[in-house]
């Protein structure tokens, strides 16, 4: 682990996702980058983020005008990522996979997006990346064997198949080949 030495709370976050991207072997483009730096420190200080009915917020925010669904469907895609990246023991306390929060994020993002190539569009796209990334940042989160394969399995996840491949030389079959274009949800 390197020493951090820059000072400002930004630089610091910034510091650790460059350390965590090359631990993962991924390169986030700098818009990406900057959106994740940001989305650590805004909800660094709301703990309550874990105890929120995720889907629930994203059912509501499918009917709010458009300005009020931005923000709601933001909101979904931050909270999913942080709980697949930061929080993925919560999905297990909550009986459901990582996967989930993956797929709830995608949607949310994925429908926000205007074009193919805004940063909504880009978080959708790239949201197992940052899922990876934000894994890696954390010496918490250690995926057991079968967690490692669903991930992987349902997502593509790297950091999940290198994990995997720490229990077992043999090479998992991937029973559903992963769509990176995939939504659970399409917008109207």
């Amino acid at each position: 682990m390197n020493i951090l030495t820059n000072f400002t709370p930004a630089a610091l976050w910034r510091d650790m996702i460059h350390e965590a991207e090359a631990s993962c072997a991924i390169e986030l483009n700098e818009e990406v980058e900057a959106y994740l730096v940001f989305l650590v420190m805004r909800y660094l200080a709301k703990p309550e983020v874990v105890k929120q009915i995720i889907a629930y917020e994203f059912l509501a925010g499918m009917h709010l005008s458009a300005m009020q669904r931005e923000l709601a469907l933001q909101g979904v895609g931050d909270k999913c990522l942080l709980l697949s990246g930061l929080f993925p023991k919560i999905a297990e306390k909550r009986l459901v996979k990582i996967s989930y929060f993956v797929n709830l994020g995608q949607s949310a993002y994925g429908i926000l997006a205007k074009t193919r190539h805004d940063l909504y569009s880009l978080l959708a796209k790239q949201f197992v990346n940052l899922m990876d990334v934000l894994q890696s940042m954390s010496q918490h989160v250690d995926l057991l064997p079968l967690q490692a394969y669903d991930l992987w399995n349902e997502t593509g996840s790297k950091r999940a198949l290198a994990a995997l491949r720490q229990y077992t030389n043999a090479m998992p079959v991937n029973s559903q080949p992963h769509d990176p274009g995939k939504r659970l949800f399409k917008s109207r």
